[in-house]
């Protein structure tokens, strides 16, 4: 027997997890959430990643040295202006949902929206520069 699951734009079908990821024809608050799933999900890879690499360093200072040479590749740092945006995006979007669940700023939730995406823009750029002049 098949399950169903209703929305309000009618029934999920199968594939429940799916429709976490669908945005069409959806408002803005969508769009973040599934922004924010994105973000918290590539956060939890990037954790896993970030625990591998350090592990190079359990090969004492050869290790240290590999690990600085990857560390410093403009590649490497264009995965940490990714990894910012990520915490950013998550972070900032997260004190919106919890501002918003609290009843605080709940009718003019897309202009905190758009105030902290700028917040986010500005801390972003402002982190890329500092990334690749350091």
């Amino acid at each position: 027997m098949q399950e169903y699951r209703t929305t309000r734009d009618g029934v999920r079908g199968e594939r429940p997890l799916q429709a976490w990821f669908d945005v069409r024809k959806r408002n803005l608050g969508s769009w973040a959430f599934a922004i924010n799933r994105l973000t918290g999900m590539g956060l939890i890879v990037y954790l896993v990643l970030h625990l591998i690499v350090l592990s190079t360093l359990l090969q004492g200072e050869q290790g240290w040295d590999k690990f600085l040479e990857i560390a410093r590749s403009p590649f490497f740092l264009a995965f940490d202006i990714v990894l910012i945006f990520g915490i950013l995006f998550h972070g900032l979007n997260g004190i919106r949902v919890a501002l918003i669940g609290m009843g605080i700023g709940a009718k003019n939730h897309r202009s905190l929206f758009w105030v902290l995406m700028f917040i986010g823009a500005v801390l972003l750029v402002v982190s890329a520069w500092k990334v690749f002049t350091i």
